[in-house]
């Protein structure tokens, strides 16, 4: 945010500023950590379950913090907002620089689905960013507290906001929009996860939804037209439609879409297309060969070239984009070479059945690609299933089987992926996390994927492993 006084915050939070340092400059950077904090950073002290930020202010101004963001008087010599809810304060920070934003023309872009937010985020944001100073988050910066900490990166020059949003709860994404103000959002698809929250896909269709819903009639819904759930929710917006279409194959009405055809797949698993479509200017075609693994990400990147599209950037400006776009966000299909040659995919963010179904599609894939490869797939729990969590973790056990991969599982629901390894004739068994890279160790394979929700941290296994083996450039 642009540098202002610590009393012109404190008036847009309905706070105060403890003694005389209403004058004190406080920004660029707003941070939630105080190991984050810079010179004339704002501190925004949250209080959690387990680590209250009112105890680290001290440190924020050792590193540099100017103010900070309190619900009561710290021991720390910096300028102290005073606000009587520090979340609620920041979301109102956030949505007054958003509002200042988009008046002076930024165009703010967001984008929801069950899976593939971070990585179509992250395209997106490459793609915009020759065209204009883009701020889009590192990671999977999506909540209540993430986004309003993106949104305050915006300075006076910054052209595009591009903004991740997700949800456990219906209401948790207009929320998120009302401080965002989205002109253009895409939904990119429905499907399980978080299922254990809303209880039915059908609910989860109702709380993506929202973002389109956030949209003014001026702006641009941009709608997955292979999947039902999301080509839906054209009934629920006044803005204008842009599909994106994985299959190439636009539905009849369509005006505007943008589409992949083509598509092939080298001996990495990374995907080539030709990109087609028409926005009402004619029709286009671009080739595309993507960096990032899987074929799933053909339809990240469709989709984030029809946001980029309505942003403004021409297709060749997308090719180029999508061409050069890495992955910026860690331990999403993110691939090493060990020494001595094993393919390691580290896909350790996070995990439902739809996201393990796509690893586990790469991996046979991979040992596709060389002849007599042996796979191993490490699987921790799937989380926030719900009444579902049992059928969901024997079906990956099977998954993982079919394919031909040794399954290894880790955590509460370990014994029922293997016993579903088992039964489509699989060889699996359960191991403790700490054990695994050890029995890795010992037990030789082309391939490996390690695959768990957020809250099993399996990226540890990776860091042992490459930290034992080594590996290559």
């Amino acid at each position: 945010m642009k540098p202002v006084p610590a009393s012109q915050i404190a008036a847009i939070v309905g706070g105060h500023v403890l003694s005389e340092m209403g004058a004190t400059l406080v920004g660029p950077s707003v941070v939630l950590d105080s190991r984050q904090a810079s010179t004339g950073a704002l501190f925004v002290a949250i209080a959690g379950d387990r680590v209250d930020g009112h105890d680290f202010a001290a440190a924020a101004a050792a590193g540099g913090a100017s103010a900070a963001l309190v619900a009561h008087p710290v021991d720390a010599p910096l300028a102290q907002i005073i606000v009587d809810d520090v979340p609620a304060a920041l979301s109102l920070l956030a949505r007054d620089i958003a509002t200042t934003a988009i008046g002076r023309g930024l165009v703010s872009l967001a984008l929801t689905g069950s899976s593939g937010k971070t990585t179509t985020k992250d395209m997106v944001a490459q793609l915009l960013e020759p065209v204009g100073p883009t701020v889009a988050p590192i990671g999977s910066y999506n909540s209540k507290l993430g986004l309003p900490v993106t949104v305050c990166a915006i300075e006076d020059d910054t052209a595009f906001l591009v903004a991740e949003m997700g949800a456990s709860k219906i209401g948790h994404i207009a929320w998120l929009c009302s401080i965002a103000q989205p002109g253009i959002a895409a939904v990119l698809n429905v499907g399980h996860a978080h299922i254990g929250e809303f209880g039915s896909q059908e609910a989860i269709a109702q709380a993506k939804g929202e973002i389109v819903e956030a949209l003014p009639a001026s702006g641009w819904a941009v709608l997955n037209a292979d999947d039902p759930l999301v080509s839906a929710m054209v009934s629920r917006t006044s803005a204008q439609i842009a599909w994106f279409v994985p299959s190439g194959n636009p539905p009849a009405c369509a005006q505007c879409w943008i589409g992949a055809k083509d598509v092939r797949l080298d001996e990495a698993d990374r995907a080539s297309f030709t990109l087609c479509g028409d926005f009402g200017a004619g029709s286009f075609s671009e080739t595309v060969r993507l960096r990032t693994m899987g074929a799933h990400q053909v339809a990240n990147a469709v989709a984030a070239a029809a946001l980029a599209t309505c942003a403004g950037a021409t297709p060749a400006q997308i090719a180029s984009g999508l061409n050069s776009a890495v992955a910026r966000s860690h331990w999403r299909m993110e691939p090493h070479i060990l020494r001595g040659g094993a393919f390691l995919l580290n896909d350790a963010y996070n995990a439902n059945p739809d996201s393990v179904a796509m690893a586990l599609a790469s991996v046979k894939r991979l040992c596709d690609a060389r002849p007599g490869a042996t796979a191993v797939a490490v699987l921790g729990d799937m989380l926030e299933l719900g009444p579902a969590s049992v059928m969901a973790h024997e079906e990956i056990g099977r998954q993982a089987a079919m394919i031909g991969a040794e399954v290894v599982a880790v955590g509460d629901f370990a014994p029922v992926v293997v016993a579903g390894a088992r039964r489509a004739g699989g060889v699996a068994q359960a191991i403790e996390a700490t054990r695994v890279a050890d029995w890795l160790m010992h037990h030789l394979f082309d391939v490996v994927l390690i695959k768990g929700s957020r809250g099993i941290g399996l990226e540890a296994i990776v860091h042992q492993l490459i930290e034992a083996r080594g590996e290559e450039a």
